[in-house]
């Protein structure tokens, strides 16, 4: 099966790249063939083998979206304000939530999803300020997987009391594209990047600077050090996605964090 993705609308599309089709006839090796003629340019025929992958894509994104409903239900059932939180690796969510949790400590019942490829790290950070912590390793087969998808966020459910919580972060796994594809159940998406990403990045990933509701700009702390061209970054980021609320933030020192929590817990707060 060839690489695929799926668009805005929900539609999946899929580059296919099927071996069997390739010519193969030359005298150094035979079989094989290097004569592309104009008649070869543009010559798409090979993906008509593509109809029933399309359709087994669509049938998986369709089992997604359903149990990320399911999902949903419980979260409003328990009256649970959920926010999936994404980033590429280093961007400081993990830090960021250190202080959120910090924040709220002994204010609001919190819990945790915490999504890495492999080790407990991250969770065991975010120990010890009372949180509910259930931790996703996505390491089972090739490489793990780059992203939280719905039933495995419906399995981490089963480390969380939701009867007996106000609000639940998932810190989804390190990448700025997968993690987008993929409706959890959440109420909002957000994410956090870093200045040292630099400006360009709304309009090199898209999908992800579009699919967010909040966008925390995090490492406010280095600015004097860095050339970031913060005017340059809002102006490309709302070239994808004008309606995005911006906080911008330094996790490490604590500046700025007030604004996100209170958009974060919304109406969950006392």
């Amino acid at each position: 099966m060839g690489r695929f993705h799926r668009h805005d609308d929900g539609t999946v599309h899929t580059h296919d790249h099927d071996e069997s089709s390739h010519s193969h006839g030359t005298e150094e090796h035979p079989g094989h063939s290097h004569d592309h003629g104009q008649d070869d340019l543009g010559d798409h025929s090979g993906y008509a083998t593509g109809r029933a992958r399309i359709e087994i894509l669509e049938d998986i994104f369709s089992e997604n979206d359903r149990c990320a409903a399911a999902n949903r239900a419980a979260f409003d059932a328990a009256g649970v304000r959920v926010i999936n939180l994404m980033s590429s690796p280093g961007s400081g969510k993990t830090t960021l939530l250190q202080r959120t949790l910090a924040d709220l400590q002994d204010r609001l019942r919190v819990g945790i999803i915490e999504g890495d490829i492999e080790t407990p790290i991250d969770a065991e950070r975010l120990s010890g300020y009372g949180a509910q912590i259930s931790l996703l390793n996505t390491g089972n087969g090739f490489g793990g997987e780059c992203h939280l998808d719905a039933p495995m966020v419906a399995r981490a459910l089963a480390a969380l009391e939701l009867n007996t919580l106000d609000l639940v972060l998932i810190e989804n796994v390190g990448n700025l594209v997968c993690p987008a594809e993929f409706d959890v159940g959440e109420h909002r998406k957000a994410m956090v990047y870093a200045i040292t990403e630099g400006e360009d990045k709304p309009l090199k990933y898209p999908v992800m600077f579009r699919s967010v509701a909040a966008v925390v700009i995090n490492k406010m702390d280095l600015a004097p050090y860095l050339d970031f061209d913060m005017d340059l970054f809002r102006r490309n980021l709302a070239t994808v996605n004008p309606s995005a609320k911006v906080f911008e933030l330094s996790a490490r020192t604590g500046e700025g964090v007030a604004a996100w929590v209170a958009w974060a817990v919304g109406t969950s707060l006392p």
